[in-house]
C-alpha cells in the first residue's frame, strides 16, 4: 500500500483491464481464506480475481472502504469462480455501507457510487480539514514497546518514518532484551527518520510503557504495537481528534487486519477483532455519556493499547500503567483497558476517532489465537481486580453490571457472540471463560512479581 497525492491510499489490487488481459494464473489447489483489499472509492474500482498471484483460490475478500482516504467501513464478500467485477463490488458496497456513504457522495453531487472513480471540482471537505490541522500540528511522540521481534519492528518503523505529519518522533522501548537485534533495527531506522532508543531492563509491557512515560514528560504519546503498521495519515487523524476535541484526554483509533492469510486470523475478525462492534462511527466517552455505556463496562471497547494516544500528563495522573497487567505478566493483558477505565472514572474524556487507522497482523495459528482468548479473559477480570483493590468503593457499581455481563456471556444475540459463524471453534469461547476465572489470581501473582522486580532494581 502506498500513499499518493494528499496522502491518498492507493488500492493494492490490479485494475480491471490488467486482470482481464494478463495470462490466467494456474490454481495450485490451495485456498486463501480471505484477501485483504484497501479500496478508495475516488479511484476506479478493481476487478477481483478468484485466484491470487500465488495461485491460491481466494475464498473471500475483506475490504476496507474509503472515500478520499476517509474510512467508511468494511465488508467481507465471497468470491465466485468468475471473480468480482467492479459493478458487483459497487452493488455490494452500496448494500452494506450505503447509509454511511450516500451523504458523502452527495457532497459531490452523486446519488450512486460510480465504478470509474470520482474527480471533484474542489478539494473534498475531509481533506481540507486535514490540511488545516496539519498547518498547526502539535508535536507527537510515537511509542513502540518491543521485545526480540526485529522483523516486525522494522516493518512498523517503515510505516512511521513515512507518516504524512510534520512534527513527530518515534521512541522504541527495548524491553528486557536478550540480544542487540532491536537496537540494531533502531540504529538503522534512525538514519532515515527521527527514531530514538530506550532500554527498559524489567520485563513486562507495563514496565516498558511506564519507562516511555518517564522519558517523555510533557509530550503527547501515541502508542502502536510492533506487529502493526500505521496508515500514512494515522498521526494526522490523531491530531484532527485532538484539535476538534480540546477536552479529550485520550484518542483511540481503529485497528484493521493487515492480512487474513489463515483461518485463525479470520476467526479473530469474526470475534470482533480489536474494535469489537465499535465500527467507523466517531464517538466521545465522558461523565456525560455514562448513562449509555458505563465507564466500568468496556464492551464495545473504548479503545485498545495498539492504537491509543494520551495527552501530556494524563498517564501520570492515573498513576501510570499497572505493572501487574499487560504482556509478560500472568494476567497477559488489559493494562490499556484499566487505563481507559481510570481516565473515565476520574471524569476524563476519551474520543474514538475511526479515521486514525493502524493495520494489525493477527496470530496465524489456532494455538496462538486460543492463548490470546485466554489472555483477553484473564486480563479483563485481572483489571477489575486491580480496580477494586485500589478503589473498593466501586464494588457496588460493578455488582450492578453483573446481569449485563451474564447476558453478554450467555446470550446468542449479544455483541460478544452475534458475529460468530457456524465454523467458529466454540473451544475458543471456553478458553476465554477459563481466562476470566483465572484473572484475579493471575493479578495477585503479577503484583508479587512486579514488586520483586522493583526490589531487585532498587526501587
Amino acid at each position: 500500500m502506498t500513499a499518493g497525492v494528499n496522502g491518498k491510499v492507493r488500492v493494492p489490487a490490479p485494475r480491471a483491464d490488467e486482470v482481464l488481459t494478463r495470462p490466467a494464473i494456474e490454481h495450485t489447489g490451495e485456498v486463501l481464506p480471505a484477501a485483504v483489499y484497501d479500496v478508495d472509492l475516488s479511484d476506479p474500482l478493481p476487478t477481483v480475481g478468484a485466484v491470487g498471484e500465488d495461485g491460491r483460490r481466494i475464498a473471500k475478500t475483506w475490504f476496507l472502504v474509503r472515500l478520499f482516504t476517509e474510512p467508511i467501513g468494511t465488508l467481507l464478500l465471497d468470491v465466485p469462480e468468475a471473480g468480482l467485477r467492479p459493478g458487483e463490488l459497487a452493488a455490494a458496497i452500496d448494500a452494506e455501507l450505503g447509509a454511511s456513504l450516500r451523504p458523502r457522495l452527495a457532497e459531490f453531487g452523486l446519488e450512486a457510487l460510480p465504478v470509474d472513480g470520482i474527480t471533484p471540482e474542489t478539494e473534498p471537505a475531509f481533506l481540507a480539514r486535514r490540511r488545516e490541522v496539519l498547518a498547526d500540528a502539535p508535536p507527537i511522540t510515537v511509542v513502540i514497546c518491543t521485545r526480540e521481534r526485529p522483523g516486525a519492528l522494522a516493518r512498523c518503523l517503515d510505516s512511521l518514518i513515512t507518516q504524512n505529519y510534520p512534527d513527530f518522533r518515534v521512541l522504541v522501548v527495548d524491553n528486557a532484551p536478550e540480544t542487540d537485534a532491536t537496537a540494531e533495527v533502531v540504529r538503522s531506522a534512525a538514519r532515515r527518520g527521527p527514531v530514538d532508543y530506550l532500554l527498559e531492563p524489567k520485563a513486562g509491557l507495563s514496565f516498558a510503557r511506564n519507562a516511555a512515560v518517564a522519558a517523555a514528560p510533557g509530550e503527547i504519546l501515541a502508542w502502536i504495537d510492533d506487529d502493526e503498521y500505521a496508515d500514512p495519515n494515522w498521526l494526522a487523524e490523531v491530531a484532527r481528534a485532538l484539535a476538534e476535541h480540546p477536552e479529550a484526554d485520550v484518542v483511540s483509533g481503529v485497528i484493521v487486519p493487515a492480512e487474513l492469510e489463515t483461518q485463525a486470523q479470520l476467526w479473530f475478525e469474526q470475534f470482533g477483532g480489536h474494535s469489537k462492534g465499535r465500527g467507523f462511527k466517531p464517538d466521545v466517552f465522558s461523565p456525560a455519556t455514562a448513562h449509555r455505556q458505563s465507564p466500568l463496562y468496556p464492551l464495545p471497547p473504548f479503545g485498545t493499547g495498539a492504537n491509543m494516544t494520551f495527552r501530556a500528563g494524563v498517564i501520570e495522573r492515573i498513576g501510570g500503567f499497572d505493572t501487574a497487567l499487560g504482556a509478560g505478566t500472568p494476567a497477559m493483558g488489559s493494562e490499556d483497558t484499566l487505563a481507559f477505565t481510570q481516565v473515565l472514572v476520574d471524569g476524563g474524556t476519551i474520543v474514538y476517532q475511526p479515521t486514525a487507522v493502524t493495520h494489525h497482523y493477527h496470530r496465524r495459528d489456532l494455538a496462538g489465537l486460543e492463548k490470546q482468548m485466554v489472555g483477553y479473559g484473564a486480563g479483563l477480570t485481572a483489571a477489575y481486580t486491580s480496580l477494586l483493590m485500589h478503589r473498593p468503593g466501586l464494588l457496588w457499581p460493578l455488582l450492578k453490571l453483573v446481569p449485563s455481563a451474564l447476558r453478554d456471556l450467555t446470550g446468542s444475540d449479544s455483541l460478544r457472540v452475534s458475529t460468530l459463524q457456524d465454523d467458529f471453534p466454540r473451544e475458543l469461547l471456553k478458553a476465554n471463560r477459563r481466562g476470566m476465572i483465572a484473572g484475579p489470581r493471575a493479578y495477585l501473582k503479577g503484583r508479587r512479581a512486579a514488586k520483586a522486580k522493583n526490589r531487585k532494581a532498587g526501587r
